[in-house]
């Protein structure tokens, strides 16, 4: 066994996991799993810059995460940035602030890699399961981008296109300065009409259609599967290869859709920092299954960061 750490941080959200892994066996134990919202990505779609707020509250997310790595006495340590930093014209900031807490330089990856990391840790532990047509197509919706692959044990084809649950919400449900409660039917076309021509750019590289299996990652898919089997409280246990349907996921989305803001935060399993862009985050799902014909969505708990762990090992 080998002691890895691996942190992701993307749009939305910073993660990391401390886990031991073996690549003989293809083993991986979580040691800790653990997810801060710090919404490095606000406003990066208008200004092209990272916030100086977004970028402390991601440094304290790091300082937290440092303590936690070495309580563990983890070996190694990657950490991967995503589609905000790619795109902030100040991700030097990003950078240095890392170096100095954590002592390694965020890896800013491509979409493709994003890709590749996300099929490998949601795939690994389903590789020879009968009950599960391949190929796979996995989706992980995340906050500024979403990563479209295709494979059976490896990759075949993969996209990532700039649709994600924060940049869209961002995009199209903003208005004078605060998120419509609920959107308006206008907002939600031109939404859709976006999230379509993303789905068209993904397609002309990846033969989505010809998926078996859909297997969707990310705190918007988790946060469906979640609210479809009305958990108490969010349970990765329940929620890690969970099937739901595309019909309940025509329902929820639409009661997101046409929701408050307060009837959102209430659903018990909703993290506070999602309650904003879920909505968003599900249209995409339910254009996703539309699009290609899926009569349900595997859930995983498991997607880029074990992706990560595994490449550290």
């Amino acid at each position: 066994m080998t002691r890895v750490a691996a942190i992701d941080c993307g749009t939305n959200s910073i993660r990391l996991l401390v886990a031991d892994c073996d690549p003989a066996t293809g083993e991986l134990v979580d040691l800790d799993r653990r997810m801060t919202i710090v919404r490095l990505g606000q406003g990066v779609d208008r200004t092209g810059r990272l916030a100086p707020e977004a970028l402390e509250r991601t440094f304290a997310a790091c300082r937290e995460y440092a303590a936690v790595i070495k309580e563990h006495g983890a070996e190694r340590l990657r950490f991967v940035a995503t589609s905000a930093s790619r795109d902030a014209e100040n991700r030097d900031d990003f950078v240095r602030g890392v170096l100095d807490i954590l002592g390694v330089e965020p890896e800013v990856i491509t979409g493709d890699q994003e890709a590749e990391f996300s099929f490998t840790g949601a795939t690994k532990e389903l590789t020879g399961s009968d009950h599960l047509a391949r190929p796979y197509l996995v989706v992980d919706i995340g906050g500024g981008s979403t990563e479209f692959v295709v494979g059976d044990d490896h990759v075949r084809a993969a996209r990532s296109v700039d649709v994600g649950c924060v940049r869209m919400t961002e995009r199209h449900l903003v208005q004078d300065g605060a998120v419509s409660d609920p959107p308006t039917a206008a907002q939600i076309t031109a939404m859709r009409a976006d999230i379509e021509a993303a789905l068209d750019l993904a397609e002309e590289t990846v033969p989505l259609r010809e998926a078996r299996t859909l297997v969707g990652l990310a705190g918007s898919v988790t946060t469906v599967s979640a609210i479809a089997q009305e958990l108490p409280e969010y349970d990765s246990a329940a929620i890690h290869h969970s099937r739901i349907s595309h019909e309940r996921v025509r329902e929820i989305t639409e009661w997101l859709l046409r929701s408050t803001h307060a009837e959102r935060a209430a659903v018990p399993s909703m993290h506070p920092g999602r309650v904003d862009v879920i909505a968003a985050g599900a249209l995409v799902l339910l254009s996703i299954m539309e699009r290609i014909g899926a009569e349900e969505v595997v859930v995983s708990e498991h997607d880029i960061l074990d992706g990560i762990a595994w490449s550290v090992a």
